[in-house]
């Protein structure tokens, strides 16, 4: 995060403690995200629907066009990225002009203290404002990615349909193969469940469909056979289809047992193995050829909405044949005596890609506060783990006669001479540098002490403010004393705290034992039964 303060460059704070990294943040909302529980494999393209997503997509990006245009001469300056610089313009606009305004709905009180806490001697407005406007851009950008996504999902969807608001169907040439849609039959009231079909393209010439008819007739048993072994021992239903994979050919199937086996390849339930044939007709153009199928089957009924189905399947199949020469397949539009309308059943992404970007924005957004948080937790361990350490040098210093302010600022000058790679670590240490350069301003002692404890937030830098404190207006003999048992007391503490989490590191490694545990006994059971 940028940081701007008039503290800062009077020189009273020398660097940044901590920065702000909203990458765990983003991967972690991503990661939410990514798992959220979405099903879109049946949505069915209707106009309207249609309409309502391109009009949304519209009016978003009309908002963001409107925003992008109202903040171009916005400043966006900072370590932001190239990409999210025309979203950061758009943040800074958008809190200057809403989020200002609606405070109470954008920030939050526990966010200001913790950034307090993580830059002190910063501007609060300006800290405050850095951290909304780069948390807003990262969402801002992730609904525009979403939307995007959302319109081309939109428009894919929209181009692969093939079947017009008349109820006809373009047929596409030889070379571009069959088209595999579904079809969505509503009877009246009645909703008949969808159909799967395959939309042949014109025919091919003779010697073309010579070719590839002795291909399919030797891969026609591993068509059909689906889940069966063979057509001795058939268990379950036949998938009898009116084409193959790529093959341009028209099958046709008459059973001679209707009673055991349907023309659909539906088995009827039976109390004993019955024999059954079956006449299976390829057609392609002009040509037709028959072969004979012996099967052995265990047929069941058919209900009536069943048969009611497949009647209707017929239909669609014998129009779908009849049609074969012509460029445009006009769909039967009545069935005994009801009307009948068709829809393409389609896989549409685009409102699940919309609503989901919008869903990670918001994630985002929130995970800021809690990285922030995070943060500010990771930099009270660090502190505490620093203390120890700070009291013993305070302790040696001022037993060595050196006074208090001497002793103070010789551990500050230590620290700042180990080097940068020494300071991101050690917060504790940072607050003792500013608490000196307050000193060097013209600062009262007293109140730089005082002002050292309450930044650091903890009980312990406190207690050893105040310690200082009491030296400087009453003095206190006892003084060194008193610091080589806090300094005892804090060594002692973080053996206790350095022990707690080795047994916690214990505890948490039973899980993989015991699976690990379970592969062992995996590896033995196996083979000793595998042997009996």
């Amino acid at each position: 995060m940028r940081r701007v303060s008039d503290c800062s460059q009077q020189g009273l704070f020398r660097r940044e403690t901590l920065c702000l990294t909203p990458r765990n943040a983003l991967n972690t909302a991503f990661f939410i995200g990514a798992l959220a529980p979405w099903d879109c494999k049946s949505q069915r393209s209707c106009g309207m629907e249609v309409r309502l997503m391109y009009v949304a997509g519209g009016i978003v990006l009309t908002c963001y066009l409107v925003l992008g245009i109202l903040s171009r001469r916005e400043p966006a300056e900072g370590d932001v990225s190239r990409i999210l610089v025309p979203f950061y313009k758009m943040a800074v606009c958008f809190y200057k002009k809403i989020c200002i305004r609606k405070s109470s709905l954008f920030s939050s009180g526990q966010v200001e203290r913790d950034l307090s806490v993580l830059y002190p001697g910063e501007r609060k407005e300006q800290l405050k404002a850095d951290y909304y406007m780069k948390k807003i851009s990262f969402s801002l950008a992730i609904i525009f990615v979403g939307t995007l996504l959302g319109i081309l999902a939109r428009y894919n969807v929209q181009s692969n349909l093939i079947l017009d608001k008349d109820g006809r169907i373009i047929r596409g040439n030889y070379k571009e193969g069959c088209v595999k849609i579904r079809l969505e039959a509503k009877c009246g009231d009645r909703n008949n469940g969808s159909f799967p079909i395959e939309v042949a393209p014109l025919q091919l010439a003779d010697d073309e469909a010579e070719i590839l008819w002795e291909e399919f007739w030797n891969r026609l048993p591993e068509y059909i056979l689906g889940e069966n072994e063979a057509f001795d021992r058939i268990s379950s239903d036949l998938i009898l289809e009116e084409s193959y994979g790529n093959y341009p050919f028209l099958l046709e199937w008459e059973s001679h047992s209707p009673a055991v086996v349907g023309s659909t390849g539906k088995v009827y339930e039976t109390e004993y193995p019955v024999e059954a044939e079956m006449t299976v007709k390829m057609i392609y153009g002009e040509t037709v050829r028959e072969k004979m199928l012996h099967l052995r089957v265990v047929p069941e009924e058919l209900t009536a909405e069943e048969r009611f189905r497949e009647d209707l399947e017929k239909l669609l199949m014998q129009s779908e044949y009849e049609s074969r020469g012509e460029d445009v397949w006009t769909l039967p539009d009545e069935w005994q005596g009801e009307a009948v309308n068709w829809q393409q059943e389609t896989e549409d992404y685009s409102v699940a890609l919309w609503v989901l970007a919008i869903v990670t924005a918001l994630s985002v957004y929130r995970m800021f506060d809690y990285d922030l948080h995070r943060q500010l937790e990771q930099r009270k361990k660090r502190m505490w783990r620093d203390y120890p350490d700070i009291v013993h040098k305070l302790a040696l210093y001022i037993g060595a006669g050196i006074t208090i302010r001497g002793a103070f600022q010789k551990t500050a000058a230590e620290y700042e001479g180990r080097g940068e790679n020494f300071y991101s670590a050690h917060p504790a240490y940072e607050e003792m540098l500013y608490a000196c350069r307050e000193m060097h301003s013209g600062v009262s002692e007293a109140s730089v002490y005082e002002h050292f404890g309450k930044r650091t937030g903890l009980q312990e830098y406190i207690r050893l403010s105040t310690l200082l404190i009491q030296n400087l207006k009453k003095g206190n003999r006892a003084l060194l004393e008193r610091l080589r048992e806090e300094a005892d007391r804090a060594g002692e503490e973080r053996l206790q705290s350095c022990k707690r989490l080795g047994e916690e590191a214990g505890t948490k490694l039973l899980v993989p034992m015991v699976l690990m545990l379970a592969v062992v006994m995996v590896m033995i059971m196996v083979p000793a039964f595998s042997a009996m």
